[in-house]
């Protein structure tokens, strides 16, 4: 690293300044500490369609699907039930999720199956008597979980979108979770960071522990419990779940642990079938997640990006990552004022997404940065434990799934004899206003607690379309930087021309007003770059990598699908 600073100040790349190597030092430390960046991964080409996963045998799973004449619908919700065997971190059949679904002729569907509060959930649920927030009540245990939707949510898709039918394309998880599968070192060191938990709780150890040992690499891990319940949902859907033995289950352990849970709410748990969200950029038509999702983000953005000239600035250039970090600032300002669940608050939408009102924005923004605290900014979290698919198929249909149970394995509990873990969402809600949540998250009244109410979601599942074509599928997990990251991709692709697998693999930035830090991936910034911003007034710092934006490109001569390399357990199969 010396030699390396001493060479730039040689040659003079750059103008010298203490901020620019210091940054340098930071990030080459972050990448000693914690794995920055896997080699780049590159495009894989399919003739017809494509799965992306964060799993390779989830992505397995999906290509098995269409090859044997399914369609992107189908795939999907073989690759959700497959996700929940090989990705427990993160897949889920124990929390839900957002999903975008582009038929190969209509109208685009949005459907939202995010997880809903118990009916006995209040506001202050997770206060003590002097008004003070219990510690990790609503980040682990039963009161911090929520109703699930993905099982309700799979199996809506496919009885409305699909042509096979639960027991084929479940047939693919099932065999991983009764079978097995072999770890890799990904998923090894997802499972070691949690040994102490989970030798915690019997349920847990006797499945993800080994004689109360952590895995290692090359070892099998057999899930017989996951097994038999995604065998049961297969023969009789989503009433096993929500109104048979599994929904029993996990109402009595709640019962029996702390928990509010009740079989009522597990009857009256209904999955959203909506119109998704539409704006328009540069052209194209970007079709993403409405409230409670966070698609108003992800357009508002791109509502004031479109204003400025960022091809001719270039990507990396500070000027165009003033604008992107400005247009940030109010789109999160925004986003923790007025968003929450649509069935509970009035949402301006219309709104929000006007071009006037990003003329307004842009107005606003001149050539230094602006004071979080005088637009009323909120932290926003940083969670990391969602995963995000995307899927095409050869008759023209298009997928993008985003779903999550929260935290690394959400609330760390699983009832008896069902085998997978269940989410800690409950805590995404205010759990108290003026404080935050697990992630630093302090939001307001939009978003308190109600009994049956839907948390707000950073999640952003979006398609893009050109000339009412689909050309690219998108998405990511990541909290708050989901947002930032659907927005970098698609500027990268478009704007600044890069290929798709450059486009998801580039180095991401992020900013929400506070904390007052612009967050970089190491390297992010180039040249003189750090400096220039901080005299703008941005406090930049290096932070270890983030996201996973599986995506998928689609043109005449192909489809082009990309894993992030950021998730070394991911895997892009085409057919």
């Amino acid at each position: 690293m010396v030699a390396a600073v001493g060479l730039d100040m040689a040659i003079a790349r750059s103008v010298y300044h203490p901020l620019n190597y210091l940054y340098g030092i930071l990030s080459w430390t972050s990448c000693r500490l914690f794995p920055c960046y896997p080699q780049p991964t590159e495009a894989v080409k399919g003739e017809r369609g494509m799965v992306v996963t964060a799993h390779k045998e989830a992505s397995r799973v999906g290509q098995e699907i269409l090859l044997s004449g399914g369609n992107a619908i189908d795939a999907a919700v073989g690759v959700g039930y497959a996700l929940a065997v090989v990705h427990p971190c993160c897949g889920n059949i124990g929390g839900g999720g957002l999903g975008v679904i582009q038929p190969a002729s209509g109208e685009a569907v949005f459907l939202n199956f995010r997880e809903t509060a118990p009916l006995a959930a209040s506001a202050d649920m997770y206060l003590d008597g002097s008004g003070e927030v219990k510690t990790k009540l609503s980040t682990q245990g039963y009161l911090a979980v929520g109703v699930p939707g993905t099982v309700a949510g799979l199996d809506r898709a496919l009885s409305e979108y699909g042509t096979m039918n639960r027991q084929q394309v479940m047939a693919g998880a099932i065999r991983l979770a009764r079978e097995g599968f072999i770890l890799s070192p990904g998923d090894v060191e997802r499972l070691q960071r949690q040994t102490k938990v989970f030798s915690q709780q019997e349920t847990v150890a006797a499945i993800f522990l080994d004689g109360g040992e952590a895995f290692q690499v090359r070892e099998r891990l057999v899930q017989e419990e996951l097994a038999e319940t995604l065998g049961a949902i297969a023969r009789s859907g989503a009433s096993v779940f929500y109104q048979g033995r599994i929904a029993q289950a996990i109402v009595q352990a709640s019962q029996e642990n702390g928990g509010i849970l009740t079989l009522e709410d597990f009857t009256r748990y209904r999955v959203r079938q909506e119109t998704p969200l539409r704006c328009f950029y540069r052209g194209y038509e970007v079709v993403t997640a409405p409230p409670p999702g966070g698609g108003v983000t992800v357009c508002q953005m791109l509502n004031v990006l479109a204003g400025y000239p960022l091809r001719e600035w270039g990507w990396g250039s500070v000027e165009s990552l003033h604008s992107f970090l400005s247009a940030a600032l109010f789109a999160y300002r925004d986003r923790n004022q007025v968003l929450g669940d649509p069935d509970f608050v009035e949402i301006p939408v219309k709104r929000l997404l006007s071009q006037g009102y990003a003329a307004q924005i842009r107005e606003q923004i001149g050539e230094r940065a602006l004071n979080p605290q005088a637009l009323q900014m909120q932290d926003m979290p940083q969670g990391t434990h969602t995963t995000h698919y995307s899927i095409v198929d050869q008759f023209g249909n298009a997928v993008a799934v985003t779903y999550t149970i929260n935290s690394l394995f959400g609330a760390k509990v699983m009832a008896k004899d069902t085998g997978f873990f269940l989410n800690n969402q409950m805590n995404d809600f205010t759990v108290k206003l003026g404080e935050g949540n697990q992630f630093g998250l302090v939001q307001g009244k939009a978003n308190q607690i109600e009994p049956g109410k839907q948390p707000l979601s950073s999640m952003s599942p979006t398609i893009v379309k050109k000339d009412d074509q689909v050309v690219l599928v998108t998405g990511s997990p990541g909290g708050a930087t989901i947002p930032t990251t659907v927005v970098q991709v698609i500027t990268n692709w478009i704007d600044y021309e890069l290929d798709i697998a450059a486009a998801v693999n580039a180095p991401r930035v992020h900013y929400q007003g506070l904390p007052n830090w612009v967050l970089t991936e190491p390297f992010a910034v180039e040249g003189d770059g750090v400096w220039r911003l901080w005299e703008k007034g941005y406090r930049v710092i290096p932070f270890v990598s983030w996201g996973a934006a599986e995506s998928i490109q689609v043109e005449s001569g192909g489809v082009w699908g990309v894993n992030d390399r950021r998730r070394v357990t991911g895997e892009a199969m085409g057919y």
